[in-house]
Formats: C-alpha cells, sequence, structure tokens
C-alpha cells in the first residue's frame, strides 16, 4: 500500500478526540500529514486549546492507529503548533451535526 497524504487522513479518522468523541480530523485539529521518500510520517496539529492536557493521549493514539497499518513509531513526528490558533471554523459539517451546531 502506497503511503499518501489522504490515506494518514484515512486513518487519522478514527483517532477520537477524548473529550468530544469526534475524529481530531472532523475537529479540523490536524493542518497537515506529510510522507517523505523514506516513507517517514510527519505531522502538523494543534488542540482546541493550549491547555489541553490531553496531547498525550491523542499523539498515543495517532501513533497507535498509523503503527497499525505498518508505519514504525520512529517514523512518525507529530508537531504541535498553535499557529494558527484553532477555532470552529475549522470543524467538518459532520462534525457539526453530530455536537448539534
Amino acid at each position: 500500500m502506497k503511503l499518501t497524504p489522504k490515506k494518514i487522513k484515512d486513518i487519522l479518522t478514527d483517532v477520537l478526540d477524548p473529550e468530544l468523541n469526534i475524529s481530531i480530523i472532523d475537529l479540523g485539529l490536524v493542518y497537515e500529514t506529510n510522507i517523505t521518500k523514506n516513507n517517514k510520517v510527519t505531522i502538523k496539529m494543534t488542540l482546541t486549546s493550549i491547555g489541553c492536557p490531553l496531547f498525550n493521549l491523542i499523539e498515543q493514539e495517532i501513533k497507535s492507529k498509523l503503527q497499525d497499518h505498518g508505519i514504525k513509531e520512529k517514523d512518525i513526528t507529530i508537531t504541535l503548533t498553535f499557529d494558527p490558533p484553532w477555532s470552529m471554523e475549522h470543524i467538518s459539517e459532520r462534525a457539526k451535526a453530530l455536537l448539534g451546531i
């Protein structure tokens, strides 16, 4: 299976925000996914708030889901950013429906 940024995002759709129980993709928390020529995966993401204590849980779930698809943990880099800050505008229509907004 050839990895693509879209495939990585498809895999990450199964990673749920622990508080909202909605995909981190649908919440708009993942800003970028990239794969190098050496099949190293880089993910640039944010959280719903700067003080959110759940990054470690989300990070481990991301790594677990990617490892389930044959990506080695040493080949996964997750960068946390707050630029731009997350806002409700990042939420998908599907997530808005689930949240009733």
